[in-house]
């Protein structure tokens, strides 16, 4: 059970057995027993610190049974309310002390991660995508009370959360994010104007991070654009489109809520750069031996050279030799586009075909 559940029905426990011990006491004390008295009593009862009884109980049978009555049940309550009260002073201020501290070293560790300003309705989506898939990430949020909040109602699994308390338009809240190392930020915080300052702040500061900007009003878009974002969103024009599409190819939308939702697999469509010193230069994907060895199914290819090149080219041939600044969009699951990924920008893993994650389960 949580720590602050357990310690309101501690408290609520005490308080229901001190009003029925206070009620007892007048009652079966008889019209001279004042509420005062009774009052205290209780508390010196529940409390166990041994003072004299201010209430006789030696000629009255009934109120002396029920004395032993809040003396045997007020103790147990009392000493339980005291565990709880402890766990939640010790426990929970220790706990908070060592995580931040640990949350400080791994922000400062961070190096080409994602920042998310703003653990709202569009963030938070944001969010679950990148723990889903392993990306590292840390959120900027105003109030702490937010992130609390979606971490308890995440049932625990977001409890190792990377966050900066803190306006995202401030120059210190960025640099705490480590903006410096990052590699991409999105600015999705309620306000469209919030979020055109933060644009401006992080592209003033970083000129080569990546910026994804949320704009409600789709008249900001431009606006963005032109403070310097790569990438102006409206969740509305999503929204839409996503309604037409689902009157248009529900089987389609099925799909791709299927890669998204999918629990047990994390199936992704995303996106391999062949740098110019990559290892895979100059050969082609059946070289690679591609399909075998990453269980990736390539969808299209972007050339920065060329008579096409900035267009994609759906659906590559085998043949097709990889050039220097080539964009593979390729479909698989994410731990094999991560690995081919690293053997794009390493020493490539060219051994014999491993049995897919599909047939294994």
């Amino acid at each position: 059970m949580n720590i602050r559940r357990r310690l309101l029905y501690a408290i609520l426990a005490l308080t229901t057995m001190t009003s029925i011990a206070v009620t007892g006491y007048q009652v079966l004390g008889g019209p001279t027993v004042t509420f005062l008295q009774s009052l205290y009593m209780a508390v010196i009862t529940l409390a166990g610190v041994g003072y004299g009884e201010i209430i006789d109980t030696s000629h009255n049978p009934a109120l002396r049974v029920f004395n032993m009555f809040v003396v045997a049940v007020g103790v147990m309550i009392t000493v339980y309310v005291f565990s709880v009260v402890t766990a939640f002073l010790v426990e929970g201020e220790i706990r908070n002390l060592f995580w931040r501290r640990t949350m400080q070293k791994r922000i400062q560790e961070l190096k080409d991660h994602y920042i998310v300003c703003g653990l709202g309705d569009t963030g938070r989506y944001a969010v679950e995508e990148f723990h889903r898939t392993s990306t590292p990430f840390l959120v900027i949020e105003n109030h702490e009370d937010n992130v609390t909040r979606f971490k308890e109602h995440e049932s625990g699994r977001y409890k190792e959360i990377l966050y900066v308390i803190g306006d995202a338009t401030e120059e210190s809240v960025l640099d705490a994010a480590g903006l410096d190392r990052a590699k991409c930020v999105i600015a999705a915080v309620a306000s469209d104007k919030d979020n055109l300052v933060t644009t401006v702040m992080v592209r003033q500061k970083n000129p080569n991070v990546r910026i994804v900007a949320r704009c409600a009003d789709v008249k900001f878009a431009d606006r963005m654009l032109r403070a310097g974002a790569n990438t102006a969103v409206s969740p509305n024009a999503i929204g839409g489109l996503r309604l037409a599409s689902e009157a248009m190819r529900p089987h389609v939308t099925s799909f791709l809520d299927l890669m998204l939702r999918e629990k047990s697999r994390t199936l992704r469509i995303d996106e391999i750069v062949v740098a110019g010193t990559s290892p895979w230069v100059g050969k082609s994907l059946d070289d690679l031996k591609f399909h075998a060895s990453y269980h990736l199914q390539p969808l299209a290819v972007k050339t920065s050279t060329g008579e096409h090149k900035h267009d994609f080219m759906v659906n590559p041939p085998d043949t097709l030799a990889l050039q220097g600044g080539t964009v593979l969009i390729v479909m698989g699951d994410v731990e094999e586009i991560r690995r081919a990924r690293h053997d794009a920008h390493h020493t490539p893993h060219l051994h014999a075909p491993a049995s897919s994650p599909a047939s294994t389960s």
